[in-house]
Formats: C-alpha cells, sequence, structure tokens
C-alpha cells in the first residue's frame, strides 16, 4: 500500500503549468488527481489524466471527499489566484500531506507559501528566465541551479585542464568545484575520477557553489 500512495500525485490548478505536469507524470506511470475549478478546463484534460475533477479546493470537506488527505505528494499550480493558492496551499499542510510543491508567481508570493508550509516553492517563469540567461551567454551548455546557492551545469572543458588527470588539474582546490562527468565527442557521458584526462572538446559536468561553476564555465 506504500508504494501505491507514493506513486500518486493530485495536481490542483491545470492551468499550463499544473498541466504540463500533469501531463508528464502520467506519461510516467504515475497516477494524477487533477483538479481545477474550471469545468472546460477539466473537461479537456479528462482523458489525459488517471482522474480529473471540477472542486473548490479551499473547502476542506470536498477535498476531504476527494481524498488529498489520503495523497502523499501534492501540486498545486494556481497562479491566477493568490487567495485560493494560498488557502488550498495551508488546507494541504492542515491534513499533514509529506511532500507539497507549490507554484509562485512572485517572490513574495513564494515567501508566503513558504511561511504557511509549503515544502517546495517553485517559481517557473523567473527559474526558467535564469537558466536561459546563463545560457545566452555562451558560457555553459546547459545549467540547474538547487537550494542554498548550489548549481550543476554543463559546460566545455577549460583550457588550464586539458591534458591532465582531474586529480592534478587543480579545478577541485583552486576554484571548489567537483567534475561529475565526462564526454568525449562522439561518446556518452562516463562517471569522472581522479585518473580521468581531460581532452580538448570534452565536456564537463561540474557540481558545486553557484559563483564557483560559473567562475571555471568562464574559463572556457
Amino acid at each position: 500500500m506504500a508504494d501505491k500512495q507514493v506513486s500518486r500525485v493530485v495536481v490542483i490548478g491545470l492551468g499550463r503549468f499544473g498541466s504540463s505536469l500533469a501531463r508528464e507524470l502520467n506519461a510516467r506511470g504515475t497516477e494524477v488527481l487533477g483538479i481545477d475549478s474550471d469545468p472546460a478546463i477539466v473537461r479537456r484534460y479528462a482523458d489525459e489524466l488517471t482522474h480529473a475533477v471540477v472542486a473548490d479546493t479551499t473547502d476542506p470537506e470536498v477535498m476531504r471527499q476527494l481524498g488529498v488527505d489520503e495523497f502523499q505528494r501534492a501540486v498545486v499550480g494556481i497562479g491566477t489566484d493568490l487567495e485560493a493558492s494560498i488557502i488550498t496551499t495551508a488546507l494541504l499542510v492542515d491534513f499533514h500531506i509529506p511532500n507539497i510543491w507549490a507554484k509562485a508567481v512572485s517572490r513574495q508570493h513564494g515567501r508566503i507559501l513558504e511561511r504557511i508550509g509549503a515544502h517546495h516553492v517553485v517559481l517557473p517563469e523567473h527559474d526558467m528566465g535564469e537558466r536561459v540567461a546563463h545560457l545566452v551567454t555562451g558560457r555553459m551548455l546547459d545549467y540547474i541551479e538547487f537550494e542554498d546557492d548550489y548549481a550543476m551545469v554543463k559546460t566545455r572543458a577549460p583550457e588550464e585542464a586539458v591534458g591532465l588527470p582531474l586529480g592534478k588539474s587543480r579545478l577541485r582546490s583552486k576554484y571548489g568545484v567537483t567534475v561529475v562527468g565526462v564526454k568525449r565527442p562522439g561518446q556518452g557521458f562516463t562517471y569522472a575520477t581522479a585518473d580521468t584526462v581531460v581532452n580538448h572538446h570534452d565536456v564537463l559536468i561540474l557540481a558545486g557553489r553557484t559563483a564557483e561553476v560559473e567562475q571555471v564555465a568562464d574559463l572556457t
């Protein structure tokens, strides 16, 4: 029963963010309960999700009748109605759902969601804008920033590391970054070790503090 509960997710708010997430989860084999207050939106996604219902997600009795309080994972994708977003998130917290993701439309909205108990706050537009900004500069091939100012980047090998085993390149001791993987042209990624020799045209996966991985990316 525990495994079945974990593989279920309730997605509340089937706008652009919520519907995209719900369909992707469903495509990956996760049982999805999609909820929205708009009947037309629910009809649109009824055939693509495990369950899709129209409901007022600020009403605790309605949510209990739908079994939302029994879920282990919930996503609040409401963006246009801040009051509904906040009340719905607070209700999920009251249900003691252990994993709550909530979409925020601004940093202030995000702070409120965090204060009332959301475990993960997502700012889709801001996060995507920040990621694309890093890619547009051309220094990085891909960029993912996590909490606590930690990031992973995909970048070309810096010149000062070329021809040396990673253990002797001093990337870690000098810049504080860890090379997680290396990709040779025409080959797949392999895990990096201290004996891995970096060649020209290699692509590296770096992990570390945001400023540090950016500094190494600037060397390429």
